[in-house]
């Protein structure tokens, strides 16, 4: 059962979570012209009357890219200024997720972008751990990645998650925990919702944006991280046998973090994974606002009158 926040962004205010619905007409929900965006927060753990929010800009210039290709002009800073109003009006007292959306409100039946109300609402949940931190088993996915010759991969368009929906619940429904897709030339793509790295020889190694992944901001920070820290980073295409050798396999993603891969299809991975845990380990510490040197990456939330 979800636990909501009570307060939600909706048709230009803060109303009731409740009562914020739309109508069962609304042209996104038939074709699936949204964007979505989503960002973790967490109660200061130094002091209770503060929210830290992670890579907030990064989160609102995404969701405002995105935006774009539904032909919906919507600043980032505007996009941020209700986000943080948002944290204000709920106070969380737990770690949470903020799921802001832009999308064709109209009630139009027709399937276009031009000529149609565009609106963005704001809501938020309690969300602990998405995915196990002991690590998740993955199977390969019958399901295969759009390409961004027919889909606007750049953006992180609503439409997309029904390859997700489909791979994801086929993994779950034969016994594994997670999906990897491969894109259409038969290479390793991503997760149902979270971008993949294999760790051989102690170099990471991640497929790039040609090869139709979604930019996550999560695989930007792990990238930047494992840059500090030494740590060789490749981006080229993946093969499907590199991860059943691999020497480390992990997914990354807002709500999933950093989540090590046990097992692919029958092949399972070493439990030793010095490289996934360092980067996990910097990554919390930085979300936690523990680390001086990645302070820009938290954005503080005063709750304070």
């Amino acid at each position: 059962m979800n636990n909501f926040l009570p307060i939600a962004y909706f048709e230009n205010q803060f109303v009731p979570f409740a009562d914020a619905k739309i109508s069962i007409a609304t042209h996104a929900l038939h074709y699936g012209t949204g964007a979505l965006g989503g960002l973790r927060g967490i109660p200061d753990p130094e002091n209770s009357d503060r929210i830290l929010l992670f890579r907030l800009d990064r989160h609102c210039q995404r969701l405002s890219s995105s935006a774009r290709f539904l032909h919906y002009d919507i600043p980032a800073d505007k996009i941020q200024q209700i986000i943080i109003d948002f944290v204000k009006k709920n106070r969380p007292e737990t770690s949470f997720y903020i799921r802001p959306f832009v999308y064709t409100a109209g009630l139009g039946i027709a399937p276009r972008l031009h000529n149609i109300e565009k609106d963005f609402f704001v809501y938020g949940l309690d969300l602990g751990e998405y995915s196990s931190p002991e690590g998740v088993n993955c199977r390969i996915s019958s399901w295969y990645r759009q390409e961004d010759r027919s889909f606007p991969l750049r953006g992180k368009i609503s439409a997309a998650y029904i390859t997700s929906s489909l791979a994801k619940t086929e993994a779950v429904e034969s016994g594994f925990d997670e999906a990897i897709l491969m894109n259409s030339q038969g290479k390793v793509c991503e997760a149902s919702g979270m971008n993949i790295f294999v760790v051989r020889n102690g170099e990471i190694i991640t497929p790039g944006f040609d090869q139709d992944i979604l930019e996550g901001i999560t695989r930007d920070s792990v990238m930047t991280l494992a840059k500090d820290l030494g740590i060789k980073t490749i981006e080229r295409p993946v093969d499907k046998s590199e991860l059943f050798i691999a020497d480390e396999v992990f997914l990354s993603g807002t709500a999933a973090k950093i989540t090590p891969v046990k097992r692919i299809e029958n092949y399972q991975l070493p439990e030793n994974r010095p490289v996934t845990e360092k980067l996990r380990q910097k990554l919390i510490a930085i979300t936690e606002n523990r680390d001086p040197n990645y302070q820009d990456w938290v954005y503080p939330i005063s709750l304070e009158e």
